[in-house]
């Protein structure tokens, strides 16, 4: 199991219009065989940063996450909309 929670810090401009972007893709990355969960968090304190927790089979199953149709429609309708660019950190699950 591979857990990816990419943090992004979006333009304040531009929350409504990304949260509608992300939640289409989200939903789409649920019906991924490889993906187990994909949650959206939005920081109650700074409504501008995101925390998406996304846990896929594997690698293998993340790395098809990215050669999906929708995943690139997303990641360049967002890319404008961006502060500074998203990171990511991974994770390996030791209890749960």
């Amino acid at each position: 199991m591979l857990i990816v929670h990419v943090h992004v810090h979006v333009i304040p401009e531009c929350i409504e219009e990304f949260r509608t972007a992300t939640l289409i893709n989200a939903r789409l990355s649920l019906l991924e065989p490889g993906v187990l969960g994909f949650e959206v968090l939005q920081q109650a304190d700074d409504p501008a940063k995101f925390v998406f927790i996304e846990i896929y089979r594997d690698a293998a199953a993340a790395a098809a996450h990215k050669e999906t149709p929708h995943y690139p429609v997303w990641r360049d309708t967002v890319a404008p909309m961006m502060a500074e660019p998203r990171f990511s950190v991974k994770f390996h699950r030791v209890f749960a």
